[in-house]
């Protein structure tokens, strides 16, 4: 059972990330307006869209069921649970019960679902094919994940999270190759799961009307352009708290969490900006064509397993 200093980091932790969430969706707009040489948004335009989406009239589809109005606030939900779980300031999970590689799996599995299915409950045609998409890159990146993090809890001789955490910090897993295949696998599936082109599957805004979003509108679609931002952010943070964990604390005082804060903050950052460069400067990529891509991310995870077996 977590104590209370525990578990008010974790809702803080997790309250910090939704707040962020805009402001890092803004920060990746304003960079694609400079990379084009052009004005665009401001930073801040991400809060003022979802303020105006909540002030406007939800209209649901005739045929839409349960899960089509209910999925909004599982996404939210479960995406708060993992921000909550992660270990993002201090080298522990706040939440060590939860905050382990099968749970995390889980419940990214759980988004991926929920958004899919909306998709297909809404009736809608266009909607239905972008869920089919969004499923289909589930199963080209899904492997990735669980090989890449299956290695990790090998290396750390652990599943907990913290445990991987301080693994990688330390350098203690003794397979100084192997950690390097992870970092780098993990860093092409969190690039992937956070829908930037070439593989921006998950909207498609230019091909299918926003793909499974296509019916949602005023507070419901609110609170899901929410969603996709802060899963935007929970996975930089997977990347950036379990296998970059430098700088975060190793106590839970005030001050070294503050250090933690604004280390967290300057990485997040420089994850964003990587991102944006990549993002604007590659092509969209035919979705058929989508699989010659993602293979790469599995095969560098199988090296790390080689280099894994082989000590290396």
């Amino acid at each position: 059972m977590p104590g209370f200093g525990q578990l008010a980091l974790a809702i803080g932790q997790a309250a910090a990330l939704l707040l962020l969430a805009p402001l890092a969706s803004g920060f990746c707009r304003v960079l694609r307006a400079k990379i084009h040489t052009r004005t665009g948004p401001g930073f801040l335009q991400d809060y003022r869209d979802i303020l105006k989406l909540l002030k406007r009239q939800e209209v649901v589809p005739k045929g839409a069921g349960i899960i089509f109005r209910a999925m909004p606030f599982i996404l939210m939900a479960t995406l708060l649970l993992i921000a909550m779980a992660l270990p993002v300031l201090t080298l522990a999970s706040p939440l060590d019960a939860i905050g382990n590689v099968f749970t995390f799996i889980c419940l990214l599995g759980l988004v991926r679902f929920f958004f899919s299915l909306s998709g297909i409950d809404s009736g809608n045609t266009f909607a239905g094919i972008g869920a089919s998409r969004e499923a289909t890159m589930g199963a080209l990146m899904e492997p990735v994940i669980l090989l890449a993090l299956f290695v990790a809890a090998l290396l750390a001789g652990s599943t907990s999270l913290g445990q991987i955490s301080t693994s990688f910090r330390s350098l203690s897993g003794g397979s100084i190759a192997a950690e390097i295949a992870v970092l780098f696998a993990v860093a092409f599936a969190v690039f992937v799961e956070m829908g930037k082109v070439p593989y921006d599957m998950a909207e498609a805004e230019q091909e299918l009307q926003d793909g499974p979003l296509t019916e949602y509108s005023g507070p419901g679609l609110a609170l899901l352009k929410w969603c996709v931002g802060l899963r935007q952010v929970v996975m930089a943070t997977i990347l950036i708290g379990v296998f970059l964990p430098y700088g975060a604390a190793a106590s839970a005082s005030f001050e070294t969490l503050l250090w933690a804060a604004l280390a967290f903050v300057a990485k997040l950052v420089c994850v964003f900006l990587i991102v944006g460069v990549i993002e604007n400067s590659v092509a969209r990529n035919r979705f058929f064509l989508t699989s010659r891509s993602t293979w790469a991310g599995f095969g560098i995870a199988t090296l790390a397993l080689v280099f894994y077996l082989v000590g290396l």
